[in-house]
């Protein structure tokens, strides 16, 4: 990456390392850490932070429902029965004359099966190899007992001109888990704007906490020296009162300004989840990268890394699916069944596998509604309508995404510009200070050009630290809006 110092010339960087290091808290203690830059506190809060946390949980989710999705492809294994069913109770009994009576019985029903089925893709429908034990006990007048077994059973379930869900599911399965991992990679540039606003809550506060108690001084000094020039009758009452109102509004600036840097420390600490009583600290370096972001490249870049494309891919599955589940779901549909297998029933359980019969089975349920009074047509038409919608919306969010990139490339550049001229702002507003506070106290000037001196440098001073801070957040913005890393030319990952 290269970098370029923020001024054109040696005093301007002079001033602004000197600023810095001023900026940096009187007292620091031998247990200080290393103050932290802007990349490594980010670093640090995309590896530890709560929001970081959040982020990498949620695309962990989508990561073990995609395996789970993809294991559900897969032969499935069960096992099932019933252990027992016990019924007492007075049955009907056919006798042997084909007459029935009421006679109490007891039944106990027991039986266990084991099933491996596996989903058909393209189909839809399920495809099974199963096999079975059952046995019958009665007590009564007549006493029986009676095995089944279906040692193997082969089939297919198949619905027909109905919706194939599972490829429907597939479909938008590998949409979603895609979208997952980009919207991971977004949430962490979520991250770095979130630490890049409060580092430079901090740095900002700290700055105006140092410049608060520096003119605090300086007012202090000068209301000393106006107050010896009062009573020698070179100024009047009028001068001495603004002085002591200056050096009053500065005290109370210093109070302020210290609050702000202890509410942005905290705040700075809590983006980095670091506990209350750790010391932190931070630098800020007079450099910032050097690069070019060209506008098509980042329009680019953000259809082909954003999270945005893939989620219109997913919409637009969704709504053809409702169109193609209006169709079928209300017409005319029908469910195929077939088995072929062996099966045997014997008192005895090892006899009921010993000479094994056939068994085939097949049905077709037919559903065929007649009167639906229009049902079927107007849902066909409302999942065309919910298209339409989908479609709109996606291309309003295609071109907000290639505005948003396209004017976040513009901003960085804009950043570069506005923040080299309130470098040499500040350098010129604090020499221009320094003579004129040289000046009135030689007596070649009067007050109220001091006091605008002093006003011009707090301000050039806090629209330096706002074009800082503007600039990386520009930088850090654009990282979020097109998943690229301009600087090094390579897709975030």
């Amino acid at each position: 990456m290269m970098v370029r110092p923020l001024c054109s010339h040696a005093v301007a960087c002079a001033t602004l390392a000197i600023a810095a290091l001023a900026a940096r808290p009187a007292v620091v203690s031998a247990q200080s850490p290393r103050p932290l830059t802007l990349a490594e506190a980010i670093a640090l809060a995309q590896r530890q932070g709560l929001r970081a946390r959040v982020a990498a949980g949620t695309r962990d989710a989508a990561r073990e429902r995609d395996r789970a999705f993809s294991a559900r492809r897969l032969p499935q294994l069960s096992l099932g029965g019933n252990l027992p069913i016990y019924t007492r109770a007075i049955t009907p009994v056919v006798q042997p004359d084909g007459s029935t009576l009421f006679r109490p019985q007891q039944q106990t029903d027991a039986s266990v099966n084991v099933t491996m089925s596996q989903r058909l893709p393209l189909t839809g429908g399920d495809f099974f190899v199963s096999s079975s034990v059952a046995r019958l006990d009665v007590s009564g007048q007549q006493d029986f007992r009676n095995w089944s077994t279906t040692p193997l059973s082969l089939g297919i379930r198949q619905q027909l001109m109905r919706p194939n869900a599972f490829k429907w599911d597939g479909r938008e399965q590998e949409l979603r888990a895609d979208a997952a991992d980009r919207q991971y990679l977004e949430a962490r540039e979520d991250v770095a704007l979130a630490v890049t606003t409060a580092f430079f809550d901090l740095f900002g506060a700290r700055v105006a906490l140092q410049n608060a108690t520096t003119n605090a001084a300086t007012n202090d000094t000068l209301f000393t020296l106006n107050k010896g020039r009062y009573e020698v009758g070179k100024i009047g009452e009028n001068d001495l009162l603004q002085s002591e109102l200056a050096l009053l509004r500065a005290r109370n600036s210093v109070d302020g300004a210290r609050l702000e840097y202890d509410r942005s420390l905290a705040a700075f600490r809590l983006v980095l989840n670091a506990g209350r009583d750790t010391p932190i600290d931070i630098v800020v370096t007079s450099e910032v990268p050097d690069l070019e972001a060209d506008t098509t490249v980042a329009v680019q870049q953000a259809l082909r890394n954003r999270a945005q494309p893939i989620e219109a891919q997913l919409q637009d599955v969704q709504a053809k699916r409702r169109i193609n589940e209006a169709r079928l779901n209300n017409g005319v549909g029908a469910t195929l069944s077939a088995s072929v297998g062996l099966n045997q029933t014997a008192p005895d359980v090892n006899a009921a596998y010993r000479d094994l019969l056939n068994q085939q089975r097949f049905s077709l349920n037919l559903q065929m509604p007649l009167v639906q009074w229009g049902a079927r047509s107007r849902e066909v038409q409302a999942a065309r309508a919910d298209q339409d919608r989908v479609e709109a919306s996606v291309r309003a969010d295609r071109e907000q995404l290639m505005q948003d990139a396209h004017f976040a490339a513009l901003q960085l550049a804009q950043s570069r510009r506005s923040l080299a001229l309130a470098a040499k702002s500040d350098t010129v507003a604090s020499k221009r200070f320094e003579v004129a506070y040289n000046r009135y106290v030689i007596g070649r000037i009067g007050i109220d050009n001091l006091y605008l001196a002093q006003n011009e440098k707090n301000q050039a001073l806090d629209q330096y630290l706002q074009a800082l801070r503007g600039y990386w957040l520009s930088y850090y913005r654009l990282r979020r809006v097109t998943l690229f890393d301009f600087a090094t030319g390579a897709v975030i990952r």
